[in-house]
């Protein structure tokens, strides 16, 4: 799903449903997120990743890199040894079954990971987003964002953060009926990051295929 990047900096002009009064006015919320985000130079969190459509489901986990500025590491527990890889200008998807990663640009990348490299960018939840519909979830606060423009490749963005600003949980509803899931844990702000957590190096007998070549 192309031009994805902004999946997780939701934003919007205005309010369309705040629900109970003990709720927090939206704004404060989202500039919450915002600060907590944008002053970190690395963000390290446990993932467990949903996949649904409409003949199958999906599950699988690991833990997520960041580093300032858009590199990310998507480092699978289950399947075990899956890699996702991007030091910001190029992609490395590596399936150990297969033997084989796929080389791609990230400026050209379709997959819903690519958009979590933007979180160490610049969060403006006032950019992409026409609507927001915030209900309380338990202690935390879930938010639906409705994008401004019916072309975007998804047709909605649900996720829910915590009372201290913390993304919790992400849902990207999909133009083709698609959906995927996140459910974050153990966030880690500024941990020791190392540039070879960003680089893809292919065991022996890995096959590369570059589909970047001719973009």
């Amino acid at each position: 799903m192309r031009q994805v990047a902004c999946i997780l900096f939701l934003s919007a002009a205005t309010v369309s449903v705040v629900r109970a009064a003990a709720t927090p006015q939206l704004d404060p919320l989202l500039k919450g997120v915002e600060e907590r985000y944008n002053k970190a130079k690395t963000v390290q969190v446990d993932f467990v990743q949903t996949y649904t459509d409409r003949s199958r489901k999906t599950t699988e986990k690991g833990t997520l890199f960041l580093r300032r500025p858009g590199k990310m590491r998507w480092q699978y527990s289950s399947p075990a040894g899956k890699l996702w890889i991007s030091d910001g200008k190029t992609v490395y998807d590596y399936d150990p079954k297969e033997k084989r990663a796929e080389k791609s640009k990230f400026k050209d990348e379709e997959d819903l990971r690519a958009p979590f490299a933007f979180l160490l960018g610049k969060l403006n939840f006032h950019d992409q987003f026409g609507r927001f519909d915030m209900t309380p979830e338990g202690p935390d606060f879930k938010i639906v964002a409705i994008p401004k423009s019916d072309k975007m490749l998804y047709t909605e963005v649900s996720f829910v953060v915590s009372p201290d600003f913390v993304i919790k949980k992400l849902s990207v509803k999909g133009q083709d009926g698609s959906t995927m899931d996140y459910v974050f844990d153990n966030e880690k702000r500024d941990a020791q990051l190392s540039d070879a957590l960003f680089r893809f190096a292919p065991p022996a007998g890995v096959e590369i295929v570059d589909s970047s070549k001719g973009n």
